[in-house]
């Protein structure tokens, strides 16, 4: 079965179903779980708190108040110090350190930020650890670059690159960013590549839907359906996605190099000349000066163009949701996700709701008694870049 990973939030859910169903002991049920008696009886009374089955979610170690929090007099100094000398954070921290505060360089540079004070010559603070995944194929990172303008029309180029090696497995001129024609240069990276176990994108329309309230769209469904997991960059952080952005970078410095063409039929090959410098010549200053190509390899897992229907388990409840994607239970129609209209989910019981699984996603909670539903988001995957 593909795509066996479990989710802590999905393990939480799992577990205050089969426990509000009576039928097991407390004792028996965690143990089955992994988890201690007080965890148990933790995630049921914050269901029966809530009400609903979001309430037994992760939730943020953060604290309420921390004492380490920079002290308004340390950031109105740095923003002093900033007017007075325009220097970047590496050298305000020194001018801090000798007035005897201790402040990190990364500190320092958040509060430039909040007051719209790091200029472009100024960059980001260096990475003191670089993160990446520990093979290829772990985890891919994709997005669109933004347009290219042309004599007629544009050109919108789609970045596929491993997060481990840096290796470009696909690099796409389009004429327009829309689905059809992403998914098509998808099937041929994975036709080419392989599959990766997962990819990491940010909430662009093609494969994150904000009217569906759990960000599914056919295109995504279509990822999953390969046995992909998918992560989502947290909205208005670009760095999560730090590799292809710094590559977009890269990219632009090629094209200009090269001579932007303005006609489109030279886009293709132009892009075409770039990955094949980018993965096989040029030297990676993150990689110690290997090139992408020399620690990349090949997915083995194959692109199925007919995945194998999902085994949700014997004695599973599985149902087919309508055209609309909506699911007939309880003397009356309930919705449930447009992206999966016509696919086969399962129907999980307790009392008073039935919670809709799509493979191994929890979808929707529905309150057959209360009339309401609420959609289990789709968990943002804050993975650095």
């Amino acid at each position: 079965m593909p795509w066996n990973r479990v989710d802590v939030d999905e393990q939480r859910i799992a577990f205050v179903i089969r426990d509000a169903r009576g039928k097991e002991p407390m004792k028996q049920l965690c143990a089955e779980f992994g988890i201690s008696r007080p965890t148990g009886y933790l995630w049921r009374n914050r269901y029966r708190e809530s009400g609903n089955l979001a309430g037994v979610r992760e939730r943020s170690r953060r604290p309420k108040r921390s004492p380490q929090q920079t002290s308004a007099e340390i950031e109105q100094r740095v923003v002093e110090l900033r007017q007075q000398y325009s220097w970047g954070a590496p050298k305000l921290q020194l001018l801090l350190a000798r007035e005897g505060l201790q402040v990190p360089e990364r500190t320092v540079h958040r509060i430039l930020k909040r007051h719209g004070l790091v200029a472009v010559e100024d960059g980001h603070p260096p990475l003191r650890q670089r993160f990446e995944r520990e093979a290829p194929n772990q985890l891919w990172q994709m997005d669109g670059k933004g347009k290219y303008k042309l004599e007629q029309g544009a050109c919108y180029p789609l970045s596929i690159l491993d997060d481990h090696s840096r290796y470009l497995v696909g690099l796409y001129a389009l004429r327009a960013f829309q689905s059809q024609g992403i998914h098509e240069c998808l099937v041929k990276t994975f036709e080419q590549q392989g599959l990766p176990e997962a990819m990491l994108m940010d909430r662009g329309t093609q494969w994150w839907s904000t009217s569906s309230e759990h960000g599914l769209t056919w295109l995504s469904v279509a990822l999953i359906k390969q046995g992909i997991q998918l992560i989502y960059g947290r909205p208005h952080h670009p760095q999560t996605q730090g590799k292809v952005e710094r590559f977009h970078r890269t990219l632009d410095l090629a094209v200009r190099h090269r001579g932007k063409p303005h006609q489109w039929e030279q886009w293709p090959a132009l892009l075409s000349d770039i990955r094949q410098e980018y993965n096989q010549v040029r030297p990676h200053e993150a990689l110690q000066m290997q090139t992408p190509a020399s620690r990349y390899r090949r997915s083995s897992r194959e692109y199925q163009p007919q995945p194998a229907a999902w085994e949700y388990g014997v004695g599973a409840e599985v149902r087919q949701l309508n055209p609309a994607g909506c699911l007939w239970a309880e003397g009356r129609q309930w919705f449930v996700c447009e992206a999966l209209a016509g696919e086969r989910v399962q129907v999980e019981r307790m009392p008073g709701k039935l919670v809709i699984r799509y493979r191994q996603m929890y979808i929707r909670e529905i309150d057959t008694q209360g009339g309401w539903t609420a959609p289990f988001v789709v968990p943002i995957g804050a993975e650095p870049g």
